[in-house]
């Protein structure tokens, strides 16, 4: 494996880790649009800033994206404070004005520079190691991989300090508030978070795998776990894990590597939804088949049990009657069948069905609900 692919998986690593964190508290908080918005608005704070700096390597742009996102943030809220429209709304309605003046300015003002949409949207994970980053003469790596480490502590820093309150802000803010705890300021702080980081990783893989990878990880996660020190962590493996596939598909298919990976976080939240123990749609699939066909053993047992002792008794309890008489098709029939004997609630008398007393009592407490 030669150097410039290490780099460029390092780079892809630090940049899921990063992301993802802050990704866990938008998701928690239900307020995976807003990152977006936030990682196409940020674009006109950058301009601006590159306007008053001339500098594309200046730290002025990150606090241009950083106070452009809080900006985004604030208009969202103030809009859906009115009650006249709702979150998703207001959120179509600010990220597309902010990101779209952003668009403008840059076409028309600075198409000549390497500040284009097309490196804003889709970046290129491959050119990311050719921008060096140069200490006392010495080239100690990609100027990416500073940028997004140092952003990664800061949000390792910010997430550890702040935890409790993060976390009691995000499940109950009203409690937060109680506690003399500033959820607002928690709020407000996190979405600056969040807009630091996604400027720091435009450059490297673009605003499409920056939401990818600040969203679709901890979505992942929580489909996986309800427990919110293990989602964290499940989050930054996937997010890792999904930027070193992607890479390697990449240079197998010869593909876009950001578009790769954005492809992998996809394809591991599909392995997910489907295949959570606990959330996924195969298990709920099974649970509900399961409990269908707990439901119709008792309804079989009821039947059964008021039956006993009447005139109708021989002919409501024979097998070939109870297909009519539930309208199950002989497949399903004969799984309720074995399911009751094997749960010990009926026997098989010949042609017909015998409650036993495990079965006198499932009734008994069916009909008891």
């Amino acid at each position: 494996m030669s150097q410039a692919q290490l780099e460029i998986q390092a780079i892809a690593v630090v940049v899921s880790v990063a992301c993802a964190l802050p990704g866990v508290f938008l998701v928690l908080r239900r307020m995976a649009m807003l990152s977006d918005a936030i990682s196409h608005a940020i674009l006109v704070g950058i301009v601006v800033a590159f306007f008053l700096t001339r500098d594309l390597g200046s730290p002025f742009l990150v606090l241009g994206a950083a106070l452009t996102g809080v900006l985004t943030v604030t208009l969202v809220e103030l809009i859906f404070k009115t009650r006249l429209l709702k979150e998703d709304a207001s959120i179509g309605i600010v990220f597309p004005l902010l990101f779209s003046i952003g668009v403008i300015l840059v076409s028309r003002f600075a198409s000549h520079i390497h500040l284009d949409t097309d490196a804003v949207l889709l970046g290129e994970l491959a050119f990311a190691t050719f921008d060096r980053f140069y200490l006392f003469g010495i080239d100690v790596g990609p100027k990416s991989l500073w940028i997004m480490s140092g952003i990664l502590f800061l949000n390792i820093v910010f997430i550890s300090l702040f935890f409790k309150e993060l976390k009691l802000s995000t499940f109950d803010s009203g409690l937060a508030a109680t506690l003399g705890l500033a959820p607002a300021t928690i709020h407000y702080s996190l979405m600056g978070l969040v807009s630091i980081t996604t400027v720091g990783a435009f450059d490297a893989v673009g605003s499409i795998l920056v939401v990818a990878l600040m969203i679709i990880p901890p979505a992942t996660a929580y489909l996986l776990t309800s427990r919110l020190s293990l989602l964290i962590g499940l989050s930054v493996g996937i997010g890792m894990a999904s930027a070193i596939s992607g890479y390697w598909v990449a240079h197998a298919l010869d593909a876009s590597i950001a578009g790769s990976m954005a492809t992998m976080t996809g394809i591991l939240f599909g392995l997910a939804l489907l295949f959570s123990p606990g959330r996924g749609l195969v298990s709920i699939a099974r649970r509900r088949a399961s409990q269908r066909i707990e439901f119709s053993v008792q309804m079989l047992t009821v039947h059964l049990s008021q039956h006993i002792g009447t005139p109708e008794e021989r002919e409501e309890t024979e097998l070939s009657h109870l297909q009519d008489h539930f309208r199950w098709t002989p497949a399903f029939s004969s799984k309720i069948i074995q399911s009751a004997t094997r749960k010990k609630v009926v026997r098989i008398l010949e042609d017909r069905l015998v409650l036993t007393s495990e079965g006198e009592t499932m009734a008994k407490t069916a009909m008891m609900r």
